[in-house]
């Protein structure tokens, strides 16, 4: 038999799990996570490998009702990926059920005709009663296929991947076995300073902070990676609440994320943040061009 290949876009609301899912079956961090609605902002690929068959996963951004130019961005990402691929993972949250929002975009996949298979995700935190309901719920709008999970614990996940694997097809292999993601190393740098920022911050602040990555530099001398990073923000207010009583938010966003940039490049990280105000950010198409919103 020759080689097999499939792609497949998880779809779905936003802070249903779609990011812990891909993290998971990948083995490796290459999407952020955040209690945070809309975390995700790009279409992120995570790659799994087997002896005779690839899967390429496209974590999309939550499917939200947009407010600015970077939320349509957001969606149109989502929707668009749900096209052109051999099956749809549609995830919904066990805890909090099907949603007016959740039915819309379920309503919209059927439409496009693709293969899509449901994920009941954090059956973990709920209760079994709601998720056997919620698979029901599914079922009963039209999908076949429907598997309670748990992203975080991994409970369910190898038997979704298995009826995934139906959907192979004939096909190369697009990337290499030591590959699990495309995405380059500086943006997922950039996303980790996100995220934590995201996990530290609170209220309004996160939707409207963006990281761009300003220098990264390995010294061989001391094996040291040098990283520098700008955080963008939308108000003065939200600088002041970003950089902290005497720097200590700052300092904690930077500790936060020189562990995962530790553990991403493989040496020592000195990291320098900074905080810079960009007026509306999320309405300007140069600079979400810029941080790779494009």
């Amino acid at each position: 038999m020759g080689h097999k290949s499939a792609f497949v876009a998880i779809v779905g609301s936003p802070n249903v799990g779609k990011s812990t899912f891909i993290n998971f079956i990948v083995g490796a961090k290459v999407a952020i996570v955040s209690v945070k609605p809309q975390t995700t902002r790009n279409k992120i690929v995570g790659v799994v490998t087997g002896d005779d068959y690839q899967m390429v996963f496209l974590d999309t951004p939550g499917v939200h009702e947009p407010k600015n130019k970077l939320g349509e961005y957001m969606v149109k990402t989502a929707m668009d990926s749900a096209r052109d691929v051999e099956a749809v993972l549609f995830m919904v949250d066990a805890k909090y059920g099907l949603g007016e929002r959740d039915k819309g975009i379920l309503t919209k996949l059927v439409s496009g005709g693709l293969p899509i298979v449901g994920a009941v995700n954090k059956i973990d935190i709920a209760q079994e009663e709601a998720a056997e309901k919620l698979c029901d719920e599914l079922k009963e709008l039209g999908l076949a296929k429907v598997y309670p999970i748990s992203a975080k614990t991994g409970e369910g996940v190898v038997v979704l991947m298995a009826v995934l694997k139906d959907y192979l097809v004939e096909g190369p292999k697009y990337y290499p076995d030591d590959e699990y993601t495309d995405q380059p190393e500086r943006a997922i740098a950039a996303e980790m300073i996100r995220e934590k920022a995201l996990n530290r911050l609170h209220e309004e602040v996160p939707h409207g902070v963006g990281v761009s990555i300003e220098k990264v530099h390995h010294r061989t001398d001391k094996d040291i990676m040098e990283v520098s990073a700008t955080i963008l923000c939308e108000r003065t207010s939200h600088k002041g609440m970003i950089i902290g009583k005497g720097g200590k938010m700052l300092k904690h966003i930077g500790m936060d994320a020189r562990a995962d940039l530790e553990m991403l490049f493989g040496c020592q990280v000195f990291l320098q943040l900074f905080v810079k105000v960009a007026d509306n950010w999320r309405d300007s198409s140069r600079v979400m061009k810029e941080l790779g919103y494009e």
